[in-house]
């Protein structure tokens, strides 16, 4: 039988014990942020032509670097897919700022940035405040970190 003592000694190493073993590897992230669509279904070209988040639909899909893009006209489908590169965002579609951290974080429609012609989502509104403070430096940075943050 363990004693209480035996007990909590056995928890205070466990920590130490799961530090050292060997970690199985993560599957690596996707290049583009999905929820489950790319930009969480929203048109990548109204950013630029409408200046403003629009939900993309059904109707105008296709699929672009593994994943499923959605557009609101037939028309911004096929500017998109002409050139997807000028209109998808950097960093897939990843938090901008948290790329420049290192990390990777999940973006919303309404915290975006156009930037020399390139488009930049943010996690929230914060921090789009906080990478709106140092552009070139944080897209610096996040280009430090990219792709190898995807895991």
């Amino acid at each position: 039988m363990l004693t209480r003592r035996t007990t909590l000694g056995l928890l205070a190493t466990a920590p130490l014990g799961l530090a050292l073993a060997p970690r199985a590897a993560l599957a690596r992230e996707p290049e583009v942020f999905q929820n489950p669509l790319a930009i969480n279904g929203y048109d990548p070209v109204a950013y630029f032509t409408m200046q403003k988040p629009v939900a993309g639909s059904d109707a105008h899909k296709l699929m672009w670097n593994g994943a499923t893009w959605l557009f609101s006209s037939a028309e911004n489908a096929a500017t998109f897919e002409a050139n997807p590169r000028a209109y998808a965002p950097v960093f897939g579609g990843y938090c901008a700022y948290a790329a420049s951290k290192g990390y990777l974080a999940p973006t919303i429609p309404e915290a975006w940035t156009i930037h020399e012609n390139t488009l930049y989502l943010n996690y929230n509104l914060r921090a789009q405040e906080l990478w709106r403070q140092d552009i070139p430096g944080n897209i610096a940075k996040g280009l430090a970190n990219w792709p190898g943050i995807l895991g």
